[in-house]
């Protein structure tokens, strides 16, 4: 690898002539945040052993054997930020002005990511509320709404109405674009986080998800001059090499645990990579993009319901989950890690397609996969009404990842 190779890692976007070269300009993002979560873990690992940050099991939520060790998500943050940092400095060194253009976004985007992670660690420790965690969460939202991500969300559906805004409108366009900007957020976040419940199963979830936002990312790179290009590509790959690296010490059984630092910037940076996609104000794009986010959008989604029809609150952690209920039907745990592994493969085949059909037709295979989906959790009841269970009944479970709700 020469030299030029990484100072080409930001240079100013434009079509290129094939996913070979993108993938020889990329790669090193990918490889340094690998190698830094691979290297990292360990060395967080004995920390959180020695200074006692363990998560230890309980009756129902956590089933895990003995304590594991936290601090897995402070690894993956290593991993990520320095596949970021790794990007800017050679672009950096490239010393084009059009290579520096979004070098203040990227440096916000880190920082958001930093705040993420560390908002997560204060609740793996337990000295945040449940309350303010969400102000907490909805503060970073309103940061990288002011660094510009976000603030005309809504082009991304007037624009296919032939709606547009007017410059004394600014203020209408803001009224839309932020509360589903914050709701992206948000919901990415805690998505991920509530996905975070069995070893090795948000750490690979989100590894799949990131090779799915690198293909549209990457297509779109090749052949449109976009300003997000760049961008797209290189959060893609930082997230993809941290999971890999953390995920064989997470896999059952596991030997840390990510906790919400880690699930929460795993989600921070999907839904970023979401509002990215929506810069191109191409509805086609961010449907895609949402479509291969669909494993823990759904889970979130049959939570919330489950919940609801229980008469539970909306909020309180429970076995809700499609794979705690998977467990509960007499499934293994990797049986059901492979399973969501499956499935997160194919919500990103039908997201990807869009890459090869025009907007009439995704939006035909996304629909039948909509209906595929509510099919599947209808026929397994997977949001029915639960039998009431007497105190203790049915705790027993597998090894479980989940440090929050």
């Amino acid at each position: 690898m020469t030299i030029q190779t990484w100072l080409s890692l930001a240079e100013a976007p434009g079509p290129c002539t094939s996913y070979g070269e993108l993938i020889h300009r990329f790669w090193p993002v990918a490889a340094v945040s690998f190698g830094l979560a691979l290297l990292a873990t360990p060395v967080c690992r004995s920390i959180a052993i020695k200074c006692g940050i363990v998560d230890k099991p309980d009756a129902h939520l956590k089933p895990h054997q003995k304590p594991i060790p936290y601090l897995g998500g402070v690894a993956i943050f290593l991993g990520w930020a320095g596949g970021i940092g790794a990007a800017l400095f050679f672009g950096e060194n490239n010393g084009t002005e059009d290579a520096q253009a979004r070098f203040p976004l990227m440096v916000g985007i880190a920082l958001a990511g930093l705040a993420t992670m560390l908002i997560g660690l204060f609740d793996d420790l337990r000295v945040m509320p449940a309350r303010a965690k969400l102000l907490a969460n909805i503060a970073v939202a309103l940061a990288l709404l002011w660094m510009g991500l976000g603030d005309q969300l809504i082009q991304v559906v007037t624009d296919i109405m032939g709606v547009r805004f007017e410059p004394h409108e600014r203020w209408l366009q803001l009224c839309y674009s932020v509360p589903i900007m914050l709701l992206i957020v948000v919901g990415a976040c805690n998505a991920t986080n509530l996905i975070d419940g069995l070893d090795g199963l948000c750490t690979g979830v989100l590894g799949i998800i990131s090779i799915g936002f690198l293909l549209l990312a990457t297509h779109l790179r090749a052949y449109e001059a976009s300003p997000a290009g760049n961008e797209r590509i290189i959060l893609a790959l930082a997230m993809l090499g941290a999971a890999v690296g953390f995920l064989p010490f997470n896999l059952n059984p596991a030997k840390i645990f990510m906790g919400d630092a880690g699930s929460m910037l795993l989600g921070l940076n999907a839904a970023i990579i979401l509002l990215l996609f929506a810069e191109e104000h191409m509805i086609r794009w961010m449907m895609g993009a949402l479509m291969v986010f669909g494993l823990p959008i759904g889970d979130m989604l049959l939570t919330l319901a489950r919940r609801w029809r229980n008469g539970r609150p909306l909020m309180q952690g429970d076995r809700s989950h499609f794979y705690d209920q998977l467990v509960d039907r007499g499934l293994t745990v990797k049986q059901v890690v492979v399973i969501s592994y499956l499935l997160t493969t194919a919500f990103v085949a039908v997201g990807t397609s869009v890459i090869f059909l025009r907007l009439r037709y995704a939006v035909l295979v996304y629909f039948v996969a909509f209906l595929a989906t509510v099919a599947g959790i209808w026929k397994f009841d997977m949001a029915g009404i639960e039998e009431k269970r007497s105190p203790g009944e049915n705790r027993d479970g597998p090894e479980s990842d989940r440090a929050g709700v």
